[in-house]
């Protein structure tokens, strides 16, 4: 997932198989659905001339919000709480509280259970539709802390109420995990989590996870909740429980498609290298990365850095053809859209800057961010700290280029930020709240998750 690039930041897709004219900002070639919509974008639109560059090619699928919010498709909804003993006093209660509130936003017809965990596993509300909120909160309230945390057993289970309603396709299903401790019963690795989301994303169950405190062990939680599709957030107070639970609803509530499958085409003189942020495949010149659910009024993306092979001035090559499969989950109908991207060579560097789309190039700088902190963590757990803060210096550079070169405010703006988490690292390492925020933050940024976790977390 790595990328070293540097003149990379090119290419843009503008008009379908057309040609893309000189604008001051990205075009990009669109592909409309009634729920879905697609753009093909590229960090410039226009590519030096007689060079070989490296580019960013954008695969962006935006969300149309519902028109009638009351027509959306059901949710089949398990929450997953953790209840061992160290959740005990306000946690518990603000778990509790938070419950309540994101069933009494489910209607009538929407699916509900709750599973808790300690070191045994209980079923405290079987998968069943919701009717009359108030048996459902009457078996929350009774919810007592107590014992060790058998994390990966509640999450079967509660994969196992939700199967109940799994082959009824006007459903949306989501699993959230909400633990404060480390799995200390049954298996506990993050690898065993990983295999887990992995399977459960392939059954089109996304597992959400919210890690509370500073007990959990959030390798564990951004793991199963990557590899399923799932969102992540590390919340350091239990007061912003129903806040994050709000939050994560909202998403549940605005499916409008479901079993997404990406394929970009790269045709000769344009070679994929690697994704950037977000895990997918590359075999040749296909491109492929896959969503168990896209969210109305929310854009998902892929970024893809690419080769492309010089071409003479007043030049046009498309760049990439990408093909999108899904389930519309309003109808339950199979649907496909297209659309392509293209580029323009010019030997007028000005003509370069200026055509430039600084949003493609803010995009990648989030997620080399995110990926650089994602491997510091690493470089600093094996006591190698002050490589960790080479490497985040490495990459900053590489962004200091862009938001010199291109004049963008808000790359610039991260390369300062970025200095500065280079210095400290260097001088302290990471303490275990600064840990679980450098992996949330990386979760975040594959995910493209609307609501910041580092914005949950609290002195």
């Amino acid at each position: 997932m790595k990328s070293t690039f540097v003149s990379a930041l090119s290419v843009f897709a503008a008009a379908l198989l057309g040609a893309v004219s000189l604008l001051p900002l990205a075009a990009c070639a669109k592909s409309n659905h009634e729920s879905v919509r697609l753009r093909v974008e590229l960090d410039r639109p226009v590519l030096s001339a007689d060079r070989t560059e490296r580019a960013v090619v954008k695969i962006a699928l935006d969300g149309v919000r519902l028109a009638r919010p009351e027509a959306r498709p059901p949710v089949n909804l398990t929450l997953v709480i953790d209840r061992s003993g160290s959740m005990s006093g306000e946690k518990i209660q603000h778990a509790k509280a938070a419950a309540i509130e994101a069933v009494r936003r489910l209607g009538p017809d929407d699916v509900f259970a709750l599973v808790t965990f300690d070191h045994e596993i209980e079923t405290l509300v079987p998968a069943t539709r919701v009717g009359d909120t108030r048996a459902i909160e009457a078996r929350i309230r009774s919810i007592v802390a107590r014992g060790n945390t058998a994390i990966y057993g509640g999450v079967t289970q509660g994969a196992a109420e939700l199967r109940k309603h799994l082959e009824d396709r006007r459903y949306t299903q989501r699993l959230v995990l909400l633990s404060d401790g480390l799995a200390n019963n049954g298996p506990s690795s993050p690898d065993d989590f990983a295999r887990l989301g992995a399977s459960l994303g392939r059954e089109g169950i996304s597992v959400s996870t919210v890690g509370l405190g500073l007990g959990y062990n959030e390798d564990l939680m951004t793991r199963l909740a990557r590899r399923s599709d799932g969102n992540t957030y590390f919340v350091a107070s239990s007061r912003d429980l129903a806040a994050i639970f709000t939050s994560e609803l909202g998403d549940v509530l605005n499916v409008v498609a479901r079993r997404v499958v990406v394929t970009v085409e790269f045709p000769a003189g344009v070679r994929p290298l690697a994704f950037v942020g977000r895990e997918g495949a590359i075999r040749g010149q296909r491109a492929e990365f896959e969503l168990n659910q896209l969210y109305g009024g929310q854009e998902k993306f892929a970024l893809v850095e690419v080769e492309v092979t010089a071409c003479r001035a007043g030049e046009e090559r498309e760049m990439a053809a990408a093909s999108v499969t899904f389930e519309d989950a309003l109808t339950q109908r199979a649907a496909t859209i297209s659309a392509r991207g293209a580029a323009k060579f010019s030997s007028v560097e000005k003509e370069v800057v200026v055509a430039a789309n600084r949003q493609v190039q803010t995009d990648y700088a989030v997620n080399v961010t995110a990926e650089a902190k994602d491997h510091a963590v690493g470089l600093v757990d094996a006591n190698r700290r002050e490589e960790a803060a080479k490497h985040m210096r490495t990459r900053t550079a590489e962004l200091e280029k862009i938001a010199t070169v291109y004049a963008n405010p808000a790359v610039r703006e991260m390369t300062v930020a970025n200095k500065k988490e280079a210095d400290r690292l260097e001088r302290e390492g990471l303490d275990n709240a600064q840990r679980k925020s450098y992996r949330a933050d990386a979760a975040q940024a594959a995910s493209q998750q609307a609501i910041s976790p580092s914005s949950y977390t609290r002195p």
